[in-house]
């Protein structure tokens, strides 16, 4: 689980994909990353 800050200064709790658990990706704190935002809970998606 991350706490992501978004460009318009929101907070999103967000998940790793499947394929970023597989493939060991690095994510670090200046990395800038693409997410989708869950569709039920707009405070919750997933890094795809």
């Amino acid at each position: 689980m991350f706490l992501v800050r978004l460009d318009n200064e929101n907070r999103i709790l967000v998940f790793a994909s499947g394929r970023v658990q597989r493939n060991f990706i690095r994510i670090l704190p200046v990395n800038r990353i693409k997410i989708v935002v869950s569709s039920y809970d707009s405070t919750k998606g997933h890094i795809i």
